[in-house]
């Protein structure tokens, strides 16, 4: 009941400004929030490549204005525009105030008592990945036979590709797209180029892609993110499901197919399927090793381990499947959080909708340079904290649709990606300071059962860390990678560095989205020379 309610009150939100929005686009104003079903016939009419022959969409105001402001005026509380919202500013100042005075009168004990709640916090964050690995083993990731129905009776997928700067991964994308089994009028391809990426748009020309795929121009305008642009294609979509593939993706060729058939006969509440992903050039340096090896965890692991217990999935930003009507009915992407797709299955988990991940992945280009690394590990940790701070906004909430666990699942899992990075090198820097020197001061600072706590925490803690990392790629039969494991100290630290960069643009940049350079490595320069052979010598263009 409790998720009917709020279901309820985001569709009345949200159509009381759907005549505005929808009377501009190019089709007739829906009647319902669910997607037109189509005929095969008129699919074909619609999308074969002759429609798409048309120039780029320059997007009206009204659409623009949608993609921006849809979510933040009918439900503001639900939008990372605010980074706090008014009672949280309040009860923020209130704590500050309290600290600071109880501070001023008893410092030693105030110190300690922070102590102990952030050693407790860094203690229960380990035991629920304890948790979360053990689930893991045993969790299945949901393996449906591609769909291989009558083309006719396969649902029409709208593909967004949103792209900025990325001018050189545009001909790998477009070879990735090109090479998905799956009829090309079920396709509803849109390339969202924004404005003032001249490079992007020029290249798309050069490919002659806008005889292929619907090519939309995305207005300057503030806020510039990729949820903007997202935004702006589900506003044009016309498929019953709707996926997002980022710049350098290269996902297996029957996702499609199994992502239809994931929803084929599965109850309503069924809204997103996550793909799993992955990267293509594993081995390019240590970097890229202990990079592969955090997301082996990540999608082989601990994200169908928080299926199996029921949790909130916080999605991955590419290869996520939507039922179009449920994306629209939950207010689509929040254009002014970096990391929109762990807000939105977080919000389709709060409002009674589920997630699962399927057996297919995505290749993407791994880091391979550690400043582009930091940039967008910052990004991903300023998007945590933002998610966290808006569903912390009605707790209530997630515990009345997801119960205790999924509450638990929100404070340990998604705060604690920003957290743990943040106390780790203090605790490692308590230590080392008391193994070199052993002030006096300590003794204070750290009654023996505290320092003891302290310690567990900190050393069996981070060998567990080091044995996740170790059997993330065993899954995938990676074993020759599982070595690199223990190097994962190092990486933690640029972890940390991230987090506090993170934190620093939390206030002074929240909504900056920090872009991450593709096409640096040499396996992703050797795609891109490979993808152009292939574009221009079979004719695709």
């Amino acid at each position: 009941m409790e998720r009917l309610l709020m279901l309820a009150e985001f569709q009345r939100a949200l159509q009381a400004k759907a005549p505005q929005r929808w009377k501009h686009l190019n089709f007739s104003e829906p009647t319902s929030t669910a997607a037109p079903t189509m005929s095969a016939d008129l699919w074909r009419r619609e999308f074969d490549s002759e429609f798409c022959a048309r120039p780029p969409t320059d997007i009206n105001d009204a659409v623009t204005q949608a993609a921006i402001n849809n979510l933040s005026q009918t439900h503001p509380e639900e939008s990372a525009k605010r980074m706090l919202s008014p009672q949280q500013m309040t009860i923020f100042c209130t704590l500050l105030i309290i600290t600071g005075v109880i501070a001023s009168q008893w410092p030693l004990s105030t110190l300690i008592v922070l102590n102990a709640a952030a050693t407790i916090y860094y203690l229960c964050a380990i035991v629920f990945r304890v948790w979360l690995v053990a689930l893991g083993l045993t969790a299945e990731v949901h393996a449906p036979t591609p769909a291989r129905a009558a083309n006719r009776t396969l649902p029409g997928i709208t593909i967004l590709l949103p792209l900025h700067r990325d001018a050189k991964a545009l001909p790998m994308l477009a070879n990735a797209i090109n090479t998905l089994d799956y009829p090309d009028y079920k396709k509803d391809v849109k390339l969202l180029l924004e404005e003032c990426d001249r490079d992007t748009i020029a290249e798309a020309y050069r490919l002659r892609l806008d005889k292929k795929f619907h090519v939309i121009i995305v207005p300057k305008q503030a806020p510039q993110t990729k949820p903007k642009a997202c935004n702006v294609g589900l506003e044009l979509a016309r498929g019953e499901l709707i996926v997002i593939y980022d710049a350098e993706d290269s996902p297996e060729p029957d996702q499609l197919r199994r992502a239809a058939a994931a929803f084929a006969g599965r109850d309503e509440n069924l809204a997103c399927v996550q793909a799993r992903l992955n990267y293509y050039n594993r081995k390019d340096n240590w970097l890229t090793r202990l990079f592969t090896l955090e997301y082996s965890l990540w999608f082989d692991w601990l994200l169908p381990a928080l299926q199996r217990m029921g949790a909130p999935i916080p999605l991955g930003g590419t290869s996520n499947f939507f039922k179009t009507n449920v994306l629209r009915a939950v207010g689509g992407w929040d254009p002014y959080n970096v990391t929109e797709d762990a807000d939105l299955g977080l919000r389709l988990s709060r409002l009674g909708y589920r997630v699962e991940v399927i057996a297919s992945t995505t290749f993407e280009e791994a880091n391979c340079k550690a400043s582009n690394w930091v940039r967008q590990r910052s990004r991903w940790l300023k998007g945590y904290l933002q998610t966290w701070l808006v569903h912390m906004r009605h707790p209530q909430r997630i515990i009345a649709t997801t119960g205790w666990r999924g509450f638990m699942a929100v404070q340990l899992f998604v705060a604690g990606n920003l957290f743990s990075a943040t106390i780790n090198p203090l605790m490692w820097a308590v230590f080392i300071v008391w193994l070199a020197w052993r002030p006096p001061i300590f003794e204070q600072l750290f009654p023996a059962p505290l320092f003891q706590l302290n310690m567990f925490s900190l050393v069996l803690g981070n060998l567990f860390f080091v044995f996740m990392m170790m059997i993330g790629p065993l899954k995938r039969g990676w074993g020759e990678l599982s070595i690199y494991g223990l190097t994962a100290p190092a990486y933690w630290l640029l972890t940390s560095f991230a987090a506090y960069k993170a934190l620093w643009q939390a206030v002074w940049r929240p909504h900056y989205w920090e872009k991450t350079e593709h096409v640096i490595s040499d396996a992703a320069r050797q795609r891109h020379a490979e993808a152009l052979r292939t574009y221009f010598t079979n004719g695709q263009n």
